[in-house]
């Protein structure tokens, strides 16, 4: 008998064994404009937040004109330290390359010795395709080549994916194009470039001589000779325009009430089919854009640092059901004025609930900002508080697993199979043995 209880409890064991597991588990926004627009392609960025207010077939390729020299000058800014006192001497020959394209020259002459500062002041002022040459020429180490390949490696690095430059200057070629998305980040890289501002930004310099006096081609920040096209809030940079084939083209910028704002405008019409000159449409559209953008849009806080953004439930903690999460950071943007914060959706990405312990700053999930199906960004969200794990109450819901769970049950049932068998077993062998039982005899006396 003891022999059999033996295996009947080795059995239980086993089958015990098989069936508890082996552990307990316990990635822009843009507004509409409500005027007609001059230019085929547009790009307008507020610099304040980075944020693209408003933009027109921005990835579409077109001929950038002598926009390009902003390139040239980035270049010969990155290779040159010493503007005011590295000297160039003008190659006839290099002059000679522009002989029959009707460029616009600043007339620099053979022979002469120029600083960098100079060549600068006449490659942006009057926009001298003479002076993009000879600094192409120098910094080349003859070879003109090597300069467009500097400047195309350098369009790679600040991440234009439509530009490829075939010369320093900007006159016509099939293979020299890029788009105004992509001049929008070369012209905030150069804005970081030594004396840019200043020189991109001057009307007039005699550094040749008052007999040689550099005019700027960029009516909107010329207030004597710029009549209509004159705008007070601009600032620089650069014209562009190659007849009918480039349109007319501007890159400029504009400050206002502390906001300061970034346009690119190309395609803008040249003439008519009588050879007729339009207006510089490139202007007119980026003076419409600048005030749309002044007196129409600001910078409100979507998401302060210190909002408590969502309340999920938390599991295990001692007499607490909830925990607050707060952004990883704050959130401003540009936008419309009359847009209410409540008009900003919020879409979270975060689990129903979460297991204790939680740590003060712990990444839980994400929420995304989006106004108008334009998606904002994407914030990070932490745990507004440090939260203890409560081992009683960890236990009592592994118990209460464990007592739910499908093979707890069966375990239940087949053990209490067992122990009922075991009591039959034992009752049938406990009869079994009174009935076998010797009586006993008595003698007579």
């Amino acid at each position: 008998m003891k022999k059999f209880i033996s295996v009947m409890l080795s059995c239980l064991i086993v089958f015990c064994t098989l069936l508890i597991p082996c552990e307990a588990t316990a990635d822009a926004a843009t507004f509409n404009v409500d005027f007609q627009l001059n230019s085929k392609s547009v790009y307008l960025e507020n610099l304040d937040t980075g944020t693209v207010v408003f933009q027109k077939e921005a990835d579409a390729r077109r001929f950038p004109a002598s926009t390009t020299k902003i390139m040239t000058y980035i270049i010969t800014a990155e290779h040159i330290s010493d503007f005011k006192n590295t000297y160039v001497t003008v190659k006839e020959n290099v002059l000679h390359k522009l002989d029959g394209t009707g460029s616009s020259v600043a007339g620099l002459e053979g022979g002469e010795r120029l600083s960098i500062y100079q060549l600068l002041c006449c490659l942006m002022i009057p926009s001298g395709n003479d002076a993009a040459l000879i600094l192409a020429d120098y910094i080349g180490g003859g070879d003109i080549s090597k300069f467009v390949d500097l400047m195309n490696q350098k369009a790679q690095e600040l991440g234009c994916t439509g530009t490829h430059f075939a010369n320093p200057h900007g006159l016509n070629d099939p293979n020299h194009y890029t788009t105004v998305t992509d001049m929008g980040k070369i012209a905030k890289y150069a804005l970081s470039m030594p004396d840019f501002v200043e020189i991109s930004n001057m009307t007039g310099s005699d550094c040749l001589g008052e007999d040689r006096y550099l005019i700027t081609t960029n009516y909107m920040i010329d207030e004597n000779r710029g009549g209509e096209y004159y705008y007070e809030y601009a600032s620089g940079i650069k014209t562009g325009s190659t007849g009918n084939d480039s349109g007319y083209c501007l890159v400029s910028t504009a400050s206002k009430d502390g906001y300061t704002y970034l346009c690119v405008a190309y395609g803008a019409p040249y003439e008519d089919k009588n050879g007729e000159p339009y207006e510089n449409g490139a202007m007119i559209d980026s003076v419409n854009l600048y005030e749309w953008a002044f007196d129409n849009l600001s910078i409100k806080t979507i998401l302060d640092k210190n909002d408590l953004v969502k309340e999920i439930r938390i599991n295990y903690a001692w007499n607490k059901d909830t925990i607050q999460l707060i952004p990883a950071s704050g959130y401003t943007e540009i936008m419309p004025d009359d847009v209410e914060l409540e008009s900003i959706d919020r879409t979270f990405n975060v689990p129903e609930d979460i297991d204790a312990p939680v740590k003060e700053g712990d990444k839980v999930g994400t929420v995304t900002l989006s106004y108008a199906n334009q998606k904002l960004a994407t914030i990070d969200l932490l745990a507004g508080e440090s939260v203890d794990r409560s081992d009683l109450l960890t236990a009592a819901d592994g118990l209460k697993t464990i007592a739910s769970s499908r093979w707890f049950l069966i375990t239940v049932a087949v053990v209490g199979i067992l122990i009922i068998i075991y009591i039959i077993v034992v009752g049938v062998y406990k009869r079994r043995k009174r009935t076998h039982r010797p009586v006993k005899k008595y003698r007579k006396f």
